[in-house]
């Protein structure tokens, strides 16, 4: 097909993907669905490549989705004209949902009895029962603990529904007629993709079509390798750490970036294995486009016509070990998945930093807390579930621009709920939203500011949960002399006597007149501070989001009588600043992380190693069962894990860390396969 015919048809499946997107969208039931728009769905070749993908409403995290192996689990010869799949099993279908919240159904396209198309689509469900309401805790340790898990199966038979599956669905959920509104929603737009493929063969012809998918995709894969091949080819390595559900619990992410004749292998060879925590990701056996948005953004960034597709992720291979937070196996818990794959998102962007000469952005605020409060309903007598909001802290500084205030760039798509809805749909009155003055971290490009939510609750009880939250302990980084980020914190009951600094929340009991108040952490801050435009320090000044005394110290803004900058002072403050302060490094990490590190190199000194071979030694030998190596400790559940550090402590040696998580991951995944060959189940 000729290019302009290719880029006529692409711009219809685009269309018809949108139009599918904005029913779902429009007749959706939850809050989460429908204003916050944690929702999309796409279309796919017979094979399960995706070659149409919105990008005007719902979430853009799942572009080029693995859609194959749920497929292949239900028998893709067995299906028929009119059958729906429905699951939520991030096991079984390996990556094409990535946490048991987010249910996905496949809708089946045929023309003249051939298989030509499936549609897709997921939403965020607000409640699959489970342990607390809204089924998400970052506490829970395995995947029983947060609700009910579908295995890919037929919702609909032929276009008959199967009354038993929904039945079971809805009586293990506490808003089931909220969840049934959803999936009908779903059901629209599927269908509405199923109707305009019909219609589109009828008018250019079924082999058109089918050609014309293959072409939009390869037209993807073409950009995509036009702008990787900008990045010079080089191996970049970056870490970060993720924390866990308290202080002593804390996960190493590390990634190599190779990049060679315009591809890019992904390997995150040596990230931690799986937690007893809700924050690990099932991400399968290909390139899940989850752990690599960051190259997704950058690419769509640098050629904003590249089509949504499959075609975006050819020249992408990633590689997260089994076993691991970035490809957890059963019975991993993975409901604050995003907070994983938000710190994926750091480690990636740290190393196009280094491969871009003039770098790229400093990292943002690393979490994004989504709020779901559950609230007696004296109508009904039961429990009502309802997302309240989602708190994101500002976007880190980027070459050439300010970050974002209160928005990071991953969760640019989630829209914010508006106070009215809050007050109207639960207990809670919202006293405030509010961005932080001087909380935009210094820069020549500075970090976006953070953001405070204050809620009161007036109902007797409620039960508040919050996942994804992070960033408390370890601030974003900043980049070629920007300053470091703000961590989060979280005031219960600010202003009165019994005011208390609680950190992350994970479950928390609300009294009637108790007030919580989040503040989100702030992006890091991009360049020398001392080379920021005066106009844009103005422009801060007057908006009343930079304070004279902090312009003054971070930036050298001298004032004259009447509170305006002096340009002349500022020039003579900005010389004697520059002498003063130490050489500006790539990466500017909090004292928590250089801290954590001091530890780790001093571990892997020859006088450390020298210590420990004279004491191994001299010690009898031991008639004990064999242990694992030091400073290893024994996870609740069984398995082992590096003795995690709170702040200030060491933790264990860097050199260790690739054979221990090679090791540990290997019994994980042996003992899912052994696990799942007995169910006769296949994990690959």
């Amino acid at each position: 097909m000729d290019a302009v015919r290719s880029a006529i048809l692409n711009n219809r499946l685009s269309a018809i993907a949108e139009e599918a997107s904005a029913a779902i969208y429009r007749t959706a039931h939850t809050t989460f669905v429908k204003v916050v728009q944690d929702y999309q769905c796409a279309l796919a070749t017979a094979d399960g490549d995706m070659f149409a993908h919105p990008k005007l409403t719902g979430v853009n995290v799942f572009i080029s989705a693995p859609i194959r192996p749920t497929l292949d689990a239900v028998g893709i010869d067995n299906l028929t004209l009119g059958n729906l799949i429905i699951t939520n099993d991030p096991f079984a279908t390996d990556g094409l949902v990535t946490h048991m919240m987010d249910i996905a159904m496949l809708y089946l396209v045929f023309r003249s009895g051939k298989l030509i198309a499936v549609g897709w689509a997921v939403v965020h469900a607000s409640d699959i029962g489970g342990a607390v309401p809204g089924s998400i805790s970052p506490a829970f340790t395995d995947v029983f603990q947060e609700g009910l898990r579908i295995r890919p199966l037929e919702l609909y038979e032929a276009g008959v529904l199967n009354t038993t599956v929904k039945a079971f669905i809805e009586d293990n959920s506490r808003t089931p007629g909220e969840l049934w509104g959803d999936f009908q929603a779903m059901i629209l737009g599927l269908k509405s993709l199923d109707r305009r493929v019909n219609e589109l063969c009828d008018r250019y012809g079924n082999d058109e079509v089918e050609q014309g998918m293959q072409d939009v995709i390869n037209n993807a894969e073409s950009n995509e390798r036009s702008v990787i091949s900008a990045i010079p080819d080089g191996t970049y390595s970056f870490s970060d750490y993720l924390e866990g559900i308290n202080e002593s619990q804390l996960a190493y992410f590390s990634v190599t970036l190779t990049v060679r004749g315009g591809v890019v292998d992904v390997d995150f060879t040596g990230t931690d294995p799986q937690l007893a925590a809700a924050s690990n990701l099932v991400t399968g056996a290909t390139t899940h486009p989850y752990i690599v948005q960051c190259l997704i953004s950058f690419i769509l960034t640098m050629d904003p016509l590249t089509p949504r597709n499959a075609g975006i992720l050819r020249a992408i291979r990633a590689q997260a070990p089994r076993g691991t937070v970035l490809n957890a196996v059963s019975p991993a818990s993975g409901g604050s998945r995003a907070a994983s794959a938000t710190r994926a998102y750091d480690t990636t962007l740290g190393c196009l930093n280094q491969a871009l000469p003039e770098g790229l952005a400093a990292a943002g605020a690393g979490s994004i807390g989504v709020i779901v409060v559950a609230t007696p309903d004296p109508r009904t007598g039961r429990d009502s579930v309802s997302v309240v909001n989602t708190i994101v802290g500002g976007s880190g500084g980027r070459r050439g621009i300010d970050g974002v205030d209160a928005v990071e760039v991953r969760y640019g798509a989630l829209r914010s709920v508006p106070a009215e809805i809050v007050e109207v749909e639960t207990a809670l009155i919202v006293r405030g939203i509010r961005l932080i003055p001087d909380s935009r971290r210094a820069g020549q490009y500075v970090g976006g500011a953070a953001i405070q939510i204050e809620w009161e609750n007036t109902a007797n009880r409620a039960n508040l949960t919050v996942r994804n939250m992070n960033r408390f302990v370890f601030p974003p980084w900043g980049f070629r002399g920007g300053e470091q980020g703000l961590v989060g914190k979280t005031i219960v009951n600010p202003g009165r006597p019994d005011e208390r600094s609680i950190g992350k929340i994970l479950v928390r009991q609300m009294d009637r007149g108790d007030v919580v108040r989040p503040v989100s952490p702030t992006g890091g801050g991009f360049g020398d501070p001392l080379e920021r435009d005066l106009s844009a320090i103005t422009t801060e000044i007057e908006g009343g989001m930079l304070s004279r005394t902090r312009a003054q110290s971070v930036y050298g803004a001298e004032c004259d009588a009447h509170g305006d900058i002096d340009p002349t002072a500022m020039a003579q403050t900005r010389r004697k600043l520059a002498k003063e302060t130490p050489k500006r490094v790539e990466f500017n990490f909090c004292a928590e992380r250089q801290l954590q590190e001091k530890g780790l190199a001093y571990r892997r000194s020859p006088r450390s190693r020298l210590v420990r071979a004279v004491a191994g030694a001299a010690r009898p030998p031991s008639t004990r069962p064999e242990r694992p190596p030091p400073n290893v400790a024994q996870r609740e559940d069984g398995y082992s894990r590096p003795a995690q550090a709170g702040r200030g402590r060491r933790a264990s040696p860097a050199v260790w860390r690739k054979a221990l998580t090679a090791w540990r991951a290997g019994c994980l995944y042996a003992e899912a396969t052994s696990r799942a060959s007995f169910m006769n189940v296949s994990c690959r």
